[in-house]
């Protein structure tokens, strides 16, 4: 059974069989490029958000060189969505496999992604909204990032020990996550920390790196992150270090926090 909500001409809240699907206008003007040239320029985007996965351009024809496109053999069924084509992307005499796709039978309620065309993400070098870069995947527009500048008193525990202790925290609210508590390094057993080579990215906050924590001489991988240079939205982190509450005994004004379940877990 499908339950659908009208609430415009191109705004969708579909589910069928347990899976959930929402399509709606972006405002945004979106920009992919691969080999120094623009491959898709669209100010007429449909975002397409399913299964709490991370948001997809869909683009109408016109605003893509589709004589940069071939059909493949490659057939896929969606959820929702039903079959799909896909396209291999071919720029300065390389071709990169299955690197489009569009939906061929879609239900009648979709029909206006007919002749929409989407890409995998990391098949472009750069994707922009507007004129800013946007690493990892399109932003969801129902996602939201608040950073708070605090008072709490934070302490971070590991088998016992105190590892870090402030009074001058950024809280970091992003939705759907937990709390980050965000530490300057004074307040931090600096010491104790060992730089790794991992490196993360997200669209709400930038490039992150990592350092391990070393207790008792025994060492935690990756415990600690920090964004030396956050996009402007989180610039109140910058330089300063998280711990994963899924993995320390973190207090917060006296009070032990419960240890969230996510993935980090």
């Amino acid at each position: 059974m499908t339950a659908l909500k009208l609430d415009d001409d191109k705004v969708r809240d579909t589910s069928q069989d347990g899976h959930t699907l929402r399509v709606e206008p972006s405002p945004r003007w979106v920009r992919g490029e691969v080999n120094g040239e623009m491959v898709v320029d669209s100010k007429h985007v449909l975002l397409v958000i399913a299964d709490h996965r991370p948001p997809t351009y869909y683009f109408p024809r016109k605003d893509i060189l589709v004589s940069h496109l071939r059909p493949n053999d490659r057939v896929a069924h969606y959820p929702i969505l039903g079959d799909t084509q896909f396209w291999d992307l071919q720029s300065h005499g390389v071709v990169t496999k299955s690197a489009a796709f569009e939906h061929t039978a879609l239900p009648t309620e979709l029909a206006f992604l007919h002749d929409h065309i989407a890409f995998k993400w990391n098949v472009m070098d750069h994707w922009y909204e507007e004129d800013e870069e946007v690493f990892v995947h399109a932003r969801n527009p129902y996602t939201r990032i608040d950073v708070i500048r605090s008072t709490r008193h934070v302490r971070v525990e590991v088998e016992g020990q105190t590892v870090a202790d402030s009074h001058a925290p950024v809280l970091l609210f992003e939705t759907g996550l937990p709390t980050r508590y965000y530490l300057p390094k004074e307040d931090i057993q600096m010491d104790r920390l060992k730089p790794t080579e991992t490196h993360t990215s997200c669209p709400y906050k930038g490039t992150a790196s990592y350092w391990s924590l070393v207790v008792d001489g025994k060492e935690y991988p990756d415990y600690v992150w920090s964004y030396p240079d956050p996009i402007p939205e989180a610039g109140k982190v910058e330089g300063l270090y998280c711990f994963y509450n899924e993995k320390v005994d973190l207090y917060v004004d006296g009070e032990l926090q419960p240890r969230p379940q996510t993935p980090w877990s």
